[in-house]
């Protein structure tokens, strides 16, 4: 079973434009991304998804100068994006990752193959709400290929793996437990807004630019500096639509 790692990534974002090849610690948010992923146990292949608008093309350069495969596909429809890339390596399996997590949780990612490989379903859950920004989604290539088909509002074409959730009888889930140490939801560890960046900035000025940092290491961090995790304590993510 092939189990491909999906980068999403753009240039174009409303509230924080090119924050994928931002810098961070020695080098851009993009390469922490692409460095964690190719910690996952278990996962055969990583790649970058962008799109084929000319302003992605520093994307694919960036990718083709760090030997680091590239697919380009639609800008606005994501989640066919994903389904012709998938095509394109091989996928039996497929880990959504967005590259505006440059700390999400690679052995929680390892975890969730271990998972559906011992218990196979269409995808893998975590019990235990997290902090934004540490979770990969795990889904088998049918059960992406039926969101493909069925999904079919733009909330479902946007957001890749949103119609499973919004009719979940339709899947079979595999559950595993997210660690105790992890299950702070009230932290916020993504990069959408200036104040998600300056929090970033200082995660990897305090871990050297260690891109390999476990998250969990991350976590006790911020509960340890709940100055930092006030940077960005006031961020609304943006709504589903």
């Amino acid at each position: 079973m092939k189990t491909v790692v999906i980068i999403q990534a753009r240039m174009g974002s409303s509230r924080l434009p090119g924050k994928v090849l931002m810098p961070l610690g020695e080098t851009v948010v993009l390469d922490y991304v692409v460095t964690r992923c190719n910690l996952i146990a278990g996962a055969d292949e990583v790649v970058v998804a962008t799109s084929m608008l000319p302003q992605d093309d520093v994307i694919e350069d960036w990718c083709r100068s760090r030997a680091t495969p590239c697919f380009r596909g639609s800008e606005d429809d994501v989640l066919s994006r994903y389904v012709e890339c998938a095509w394109t390596y091989g996928a039996d399996r497929v880990m959504r990752v967005t590259a505006d997590c440059p700390f999400f949780d690679y052995e929680l990612a390892g975890a969730r193959i271990q998972a559906m490989d011992e218990r196979p379903a269409d995808l893998v859950a975590v019990r235990g709400e997290l902090p934004r920004g540490l979770a990969a989604e795990l889904f088998a290539m049918p059960a992406l290929k039926r969101i493909h088909r069925n999904g079919r509002e733009p909330r479902h074409r946007e957001h890749v793996t949103y119609y499973a959730y919004e009719f979940p009888d339709q899947f079979r889930r595999t559950v595993i437990d997210a660690p105790e140490e992890l299950r702070h939801p009230k932290l916020r560890i993504t990069l959408d807004t200036k104040d998600d960046y300056r929090l970033c900035r200082a995660v990897a000025d305090h871990f050297r630019g260690d891109r390999r940092v476990p998250s969990r290491e991350i976590v006790r961090f911020l509960l340890d500096h709940p100055e930092i995790a006030a940077l960005n304590a006031h961020v609304k993510q943006k709504p589903v639509i």
